[in-house]
């Protein structure tokens, strides 16, 4: 690729030897770039995909990537793609709209990521089937531009994406700072969840690209999470007997 005769500009021409150069950095065997051939044997009756195409006989690539094979379909994989969720990864969104019984996130997708107000524990820690109360009082637990930690629990038939926060490591996070950096750096892992004590700081790897670095809380979650339900209790008592008062005051006026 590097010895093709291409009309480029000194822009465009440097921009073009800083790709081959991580292409080859990120996978010297599996990297391509426009034009090349990609080696596959005929008698397996591969299937081409996304970023190939069918030039004299050969599989030819047509994106910049990696080479990807799942059994015997063959795609390019770009690196500087969107997010491709999957089910269990873990991340990093913001709040970006308070709909009927579910919150709507930014997650760096191609669609907004759902979590439904069944699919978290309330601030109160108990177990119970949720009420109008609660959906009343959504806006108490997440609003909008608050960032929160979920995981995917998996996608509806419309493509759309659904969370869970069901864990006390799940939920708000405060008192920090979102980064957001291209998803592909941010490679899935069993932990996502760090602790860098030589700076005393936490950090929150999504894989959909959104870092959350904060200080350490010198509390431990659970007293956190205790202090946060019991306050979310009494705010939820003296609504309801606010709400209360009010249609009392409304029906003694009405007469």
């Amino acid at each position: 690729m590097r010895d093709l005769q291409l009309s480029l500009n000194q822009t465009q021409r440097v921009r073009l030897e800083a790709a081959l150069d991580e292409l080859q950095t990120v996978a010297p065997a599996a990297a391509v770039t426009v034009a090349d051939t990609i080696p596959v044997n005929d008698e397996d009756n591969i299937l081409k995909g996304h970023g190939t195409s069918d030039q004299d006989g050969e599989v030819v690539a047509t994106l910049c990537g990696v080479v990807e094979r799942v059994n015997k379909l063959v795609y390019v994989r770009t690196l500087r793609a969107r997010y491709k969720p999957e089910v269990g990864d873990i991340i990093v969104g913001r709040v970006i709209e308070i709909a009927p019984k579910r919150w709507r996130l930014e997650i760096n997708f191609s669609q907004d990521a759902v979590l439904m107000l069944s699919s978290m524990n309330l601030p109160d820690g108990i177990q119970r089937r949720r009420t109008a109360v609660d959906e009343l009082n959504m806006r108490t637990i997440f609003e909008e531009n608050d960032v929160i930690c979920a995981e995917v629990r998996g996608f509806q038939h419309d493509g759309s994406l659904h969370l869970q926060a069901r864990s006390q490591k799940y939920g708000k996070l405060e008192r920090g700072q979102l980064l957001v950096v291209p998803a592909y750096l941010v490679k899935r892992r069993k932990q996502h969840f760090h602790h860098l004590e030589q700076y005393d700081v936490d950090l929150i790897l999504g894989c959909n690209g959104f870092i959350w670095t904060a200080e350490a809380s010198v509390s431990s979650n659970i007293e956190i999470n205790n202090m946060l339900g019991a306050e979310f209790y009494v705010q939820t008592a003296e609504r309801e007997v606010k709400r209360r008062a009010d249609l009392l005051r409304k029906k003694s006026g009405a007469r």
